[in-house]
């Protein structure tokens, strides 16, 4: 009797997620591929009653199977029985570490929180988070991590990690702390340490990425929003929708670029040594908007958020400020696709993956969850001449949904480690990948001729 009284519960939630998802049967007009580069078509927003919401249930890997590469290019798992690897920081001495991670609980009720609970059950997001940074070694260099062990527990929903002279950098949820560290170490005992508090209450955005600059005297750290469009207005957001910068030593700290709806993966672009970052736009007008993006990152920098997406575009959602911000807007430079939740970034100084993938951004794309249909799902390269993207982007790694659109991973952070190989954290399918470049095949000499 017991069991039918808690199946009822079940089984009405399952019914009134199936119900929501017949009910929004709005649908993109556009392919991805038109909504994304330097000029994507932008569409008019849709109205409609209820969000769309289509949701690839987590399924995860079968033995054998594993994600396709690009022509060229091989795959392997680095790691595997990993618990929600999130992001990734490789080390000088081959070493990789990986945050294990996940969002804080959240106190959202009510039908949001309904639907927030729905989403993150069925994409596989409703794990508790590790809290954890695990190491992960390849001591014979085979390709697969034979070692691991836990460098240091007891985080708060980690994220970002950054090496910077004797102390590694960790983006917790609500503050950016340190500890001393070097590579070779397996084993983290010290209590961090503070560096500066961050805004995270509510949760809302909950990744904190953190790169330090080539010195390692300042610290960037992103800071999602709280709301899609400020939704609960704007002293609930401050100091959120940005990136901020930070003094390693005076822990002296300041906003150094807003708008930025939920900037995630940062990386120095190596021509001009450049920020760049990628940026998960605003939800809820429609399958076609708005492009999610990556672009460089300018002191001061203004890219829109919440009243503008898209370099100019009004979100007509949003109450409008007293002075029109257009005029101080900084355009995007790429678009990456609606809703491709676009997270990881990597760019190609490290990798050696052929002349095709030598000068470029790799983007991991987590994947979409309100978009008919699936958007992202994959790892894609944006080719890049003389410093700014260049061309259609190319597909790196696919194959993440299976047959029947569900999600047997989904990809999130993206590195090159010590060899040139790819390595993508998979957080559905609780692997690392590594993607490498083929050997090439070795010519098999013909037969002497005999001797006459």
């Amino acid at each position: 009797m017991k069991k039918r009284l808690i199946l009822i519960p079940i089984l009405l939630a399952g019914a009134a997620f199936a119900g929501w998802t017949a009910l929004t049967n709005e649908h993109a007009d556009l392919s991805v591929e038109a909504v994304m580069g330097d000029k994507p078509t932008i569409a008019e927003p849709k109205k409609t009653l209820l969000p769309t919401m289509k949701v690839a249930k987590a399924v995860g890997w079968k033995a054998g199977e594993a994600p396709v590469p690009a022509a060229g290019l091989a795959v392997q798992a680095f790691a595997t029985g990993l618990d929600h690897p999130r992001w990734m920081l490789p080390l000088a001495n081959g070493d990789v570490l990986v945050a294990e991670s996940n969002s804080p609980p959240r106190k959202v009720g009510g039908v949001r929180g309904w639907v927030m609970r729905q989403l993150m059950g069925r994409g596989g997001a409703d794990v508790p988070s590790p809290n954890r940074i695990i190491l992960l070694r390849d001591a014979d260099g085979d390709g697969v991590a034979e070692q691991r062990s836990v460098l240091i527990s007891g985080l708060n929903s980690p994220f970002g990690m950054a090496l910077a002279g004797e102390h590694l950098y960790i983006g917790n949820v609500d503050a950016l702390v340190r500890v001393p560290f070097k590579p070779g170490q397996t084993k983290i005992d010290a209590k961090p340490e503070k560096i500066v508090d961050l805004p995270f209450d509510p949760p809302g955005h909950w990744t904190r990425n953190v790169v330090a600059n080539a010195d390692g005297s300042k610290l960037y750290v992103a800071v999602g929003s709280a709301t899609n469009i400020a939704d609960n207005g704007l002293d609930v957001e401050k100091g959120r929708a940005a990136i901020w910068e930070i003094d390693a030593e005076t822990k002296d700290h300041r906003v150094f670029a807003y708008g930025l709806r939920n900037p995630v993966g940062m990386a120095w672009e190596p021509t001009s040594n450049a920020l760049w970052t990628v940026v998960n736009e605003r939800d809820m007008l429609g399958s076609d908007l708005a492009p999610d993006y990556l672009t460089h990152v300018e002191l001061g920098g203004f890219y829109g958020w919440p009243y503008y997406y898209w370099h100019g575009y009004i979100d007509k959602r949003v109450e409008q400020p007293d002075d029109d911000q257009r005029q101080y807007l900084i355009r995007p430079d790429y678009a990456l696709g609606p809703h491709t939740a676009s997270l990881g970034l990597s760019f190609a100084k490290d990798a050696k993956l052929g002349t095709q993938f030598a000068d470029g951004a790799f983007i991991g794309q987590h994947g979409s969850w309100n978009r008919r249909p699936f958007s992202g799902y994959k790892v894609i390269f944006v080719p890049f001449v003389k410093g700014q993207p260049a061309g259609k982007p190319i597909d790196v790694l696919t194959g993440f949904l299976d047959e029947k659109e569900q999600a047997r991973g989904r990809p999130v952070g993206v590195v090159a480690d010590r060899t040139g190989a790819l390595l993508v954290a998979d957080d559905v399918g609780n692997v690392i990948w590594r993607v490498s470049a083929k050997a090439p095949a070795v010519p098999v000499a013909a037969p002497a001729k005999p001797a006459s």
